[in-house]
């Protein structure tokens, strides 16, 4: 059981479940617009999202704090070089101007983790603006790059998604933010510093309710359905969110809603 645990304890930290999430949203960009499956397309976003969320999370511990490195830290940076190695690969395969846009999100990536400006703080510590940067980052990773790349033509169903996905990925966000409200610094001015958890959660169920209206008009019903059930999950996600929360409540559930998401539409 100690074993099985550490394994799903690796599972979660070295960023494999998130990337695994990042993965059913671009299958779920292939399935709305008619996309044929790309595996340079899946498997470059899925193996750069393990290299993107290792370097967010574990630079500053290995290169500010100089903590010292486990095996797990060990076997997390083998992993992410091997990640580096094949989400290279893959990115040599993609089209020019995915491969611009890619860089774009990478240099957004890194802004968030490193202090590019003298007597700055990085992006992630930027009061107010974490929330933004990160759902930016995933619409265009998981919905922006497979659209381009496909070379469809841009038409106003394309930023319908785009606000569907950024709203999705804005939602997911709140609930890690009401979890690490007793955590995060002050100044960060997360959404449930700034308005307190019942707002929070106010917010979180009133942005879903647009989430759905808008699929109205470019899902087919099949689709319509299986979101209202997507919906209806995340809002018991979001007002059973709080403080005392489990780290796996948001880890491994709440991140796995993309995956449950891709899961349905694929079976049903």
């Amino acid at each position: 059981m100690k074993l099985l645990k550490q394994f799903f304890d690796f599972y979660l930290n070295s960023s494999i479940h998130v990337a695994l999430s990042c993965y059913a949203l671009v299958r779920i960009t292939f399935h709305f617009f008619h996309i044929q499956y790309d595996t340079s397309m899946a498997l470059f976003v899925f193996f750069g999202t393990i290299v993107g969320y290792n370097f967010v999370k574990y630079d500053a511990l290995v290169r500010v704090k100089k903590k010292p490195i486990g095996i797990q830290l060990k076997m997390i940076a083998a992993l992410s070089f091997i990640s580096i190695i094949l989400a290279g690969y893959y990115f040599f395969h993609l089209k020019r101007i995915t491969q611009i846009v890619s860089v774009v999100i990478f240099a957004v990536t890194a802004l968030y983790t490193l202090p590019f400006f003298p007597n700055r703080k990085n992006a992630r510590n930027w009061a107010g603006v974490k929330i933004y940067i990160v759902a930016l980052c995933w619409v265009g990773a998981t919905l922006v790059l497979p659209y381009i790349n496909a070379e469809i033509p841009f038409t106003a169903d394309f930023f319908i998604k785009c606000i569907q996905r950024f709203v999705l990925v804005f939602v997911l966000i709140l609930v890690f933010e009401i979890l690490d409200l007793a955590n995060d610094d002050p100044h960060l001015q997360t959404v449930p510093q700034t308005i307190g958890v019942k707002r929070t959660k106010i917010l979180g169920f009133s942005l879903l309710v647009p989430f759905w209206v808008l699929g109205i008009l470019s899902f087919a019903l099949h689709d319509l359905m299986i979101n209202l059930i997507m919906v209806v999950t995340l809002m018991f996600f979001i007002f059973f969110a709080n403080t005392n929360r489990s780290k796996y409540y948001t880890s491994f559930w709440v991140e796995s809603v993309p995956i449950f998401w891709w899961l349905m539409l694929v079976f049903f």
